[in-house]
C-alpha cells in the first residue's frame, strides 16, 4: 500500500510537534523548500548532514523505446535530481526494519 506524504501533512506534523500556529508553520516548510531549490540550481550539489546529498545532473537527449508500441521515441535533454541518501539515514533505516 502506497502513502503519499503531502506538504498538508508535514505542516499538520509541524504543527502538533513544534506548536506555532499552522501558518507559520507552511512559511517555514516553504522556506526551507526555496533554500533547497535555489541551492540546487546555484551549486548543482546541496548535502543535508546525516540525512543525504541532492544532485543535479544533465542528460543529454537520446532515442529512447515504447515498451507497449516498440516504437522509437526521442527523449529530450533535460535536468535530472538524484538523491544518495547519508551512511545515518541508511543505517537508521535498516536498524528499525
Amino acid at each position: 500500500m502506497r502513502v503519499n506524504l503531502t506538504k498538508k501533512d508535514i505542516i499538520n506534523s509541524m504543527y502538533m510537534q513544534l506548536g506555532f500556529s499552522k501558518k507559520v508553520c507552511e512559511n517555514l516548510l516553504e522556506d526551507f523548500l526555496t533554500i533547497l531549490l535555489d541551492e540546487l540550481l546555484k551549486h548543482k550539489k546541496v548535502k543535508i548532514t546525516k540525512f543525504g546529498t541532492f544532485i543535479l545532473r544533465f542528460k543529454k537527449s537520446r532515442i529512447g523505446r515504447n515498451p507497449k508500441t516498440l516504437e522509437n521515441k526521442s527523449i529530450s535533454e533535460r535536468n535530472v535530481v538524484l538523491f544518495k541518501p547519508s551512511k545515518d539515514l541508511k543505517n537508521f533505516i535498516n536498524k528499525n526494519e
